[in-house]
């Protein structure tokens, strides 16, 4: 089966290209293209409610918001959580915060209200252990050491066969060796079954760009195997200057991975079952988009 993504993701990473690459006089133009109008979502008409009766209040810390509480995590009062998608992921997620990262600016949140069963929020430098589970976890971030997602299956295959031999080894005795294309249980790694089940968390650094480095560079994380999405680009609005197309906000992140995890290691035809996760973002980029247009400062300053 092909490990192409689906033919609309294609159309949408052409459009965003042709938005990011512009010069500023054609923004005008180029903002009436929507490089997320394919997406498969639930009905957002209680955000366009609540976007039109302004800020609300926080249902539990009482703090005012647009949409959802980003220190509560939680939607605010005009947003029933009932009239939310809820979205069934295939494997866990860990965030690790930034401490000095912005809350209402971060993506992250979204994850958190869409997937609350799968998603986990850690403000640095709380982390959790990885080192015995580290066969089961990727790093996504971009770097020297990361493979592609095709090959995640493989490295932590190695991973278990590596960590078995360790532990068994006769010092006395050489190792066995073992066909590379047999994974565990003599199972082979071609089995389209049998790929990513290995995976069963990601880990994302949620943060400026700049201050990636800190925890990045952390021990703790220094053991995982480190994946890259080189392929997809963002249409965030707060696209870091300098920075290239291919640094993705964590929601983008998120759901690129697991379309590509999908369509990769899974080896299933992908319809749509993630897209929810951009429910929050896709309705912002539309504002923010219409704003723009519109020279609407009071509506860009409510998303912020």
């Amino acid at each position: 089966m092909s490990s192409n993504p689906p033919i609309f993701l294609k159309e949408n990473e052409q459009s965003n290209s042709k938005y990011v690459e512009m010069q500023p006089s054609q923004t005008t133009s180029v903002l009436l293209e929507d490089p997320l109008q394919n997406l498969c979502l639930a009905s957002q008409e209680v955000l366009q409610k609540a976007q039109q009766s302004g800020r609300s209040r926080c249902l539990k810390c009482g703090g005012s918001r647009m949409f959802y509480c980003y220190t509560c995590y939680v939607p605010v009062e005009n947003v029933p959580v009932e009239q939310l998608p809820l979205v069934q992921l295939p494997l866990k997620i860990d965030i690790i915060k930034h401490p000095n990262e912005t809350d209402g600016k971060s993506t992250a949140i979204h994850a958190k209200l869409l997937a609350p069963e799968f998603v986990n929020i850690y403000t640095y430098p709380c982390i959790p252990e990885y080192e015995e589970t580290d066969h089961e976890v990727a790093l996504v971030f971009p770097g020297p050491k990361s493979v592609s997602i095709k090959d995640i299956s493989s490295h932590l295959q190695q991973r278990i066969q590596n960590s078995r031999r360790d532990k068994h080894a006769d010092p006395d005795k050489p190792p066995v060796k073992r066909k590379k294309t047999e994974g565990q249980d003599g199972r082979s790694l071609n089995d389209s079954k049998w790929k990513g089940t290995t995976l069963k968390k990601i880990v994302l650094i949620d943060s400026t760009w700049n201050q990636t480095n800190k925890i990045v560079s952390d021990e703790r994380l220094q053991g995982l195997l480190q994946v890259e999405l080189k392929s997809r680009k963002t249409c965030f609005w707060r696209h870091q200057k300098g920075k290239p197309e291919t640094f993705l906000s964590t929601i983008e992140a998120i759901y690129y991975f697991l379309v590509d995890y999908h369509t990769d290691l899974l080896e299933e035809k992908y319809r749509g079952q993630y897209d929810n996760l951009l429910f929050f973002y896709s309705f912002m980029y539309q504002l923010i988009k219409k704003a723009k247009c519109s020279g609407d400062k009071q509506t860009r300053k409510l998303l912020h």
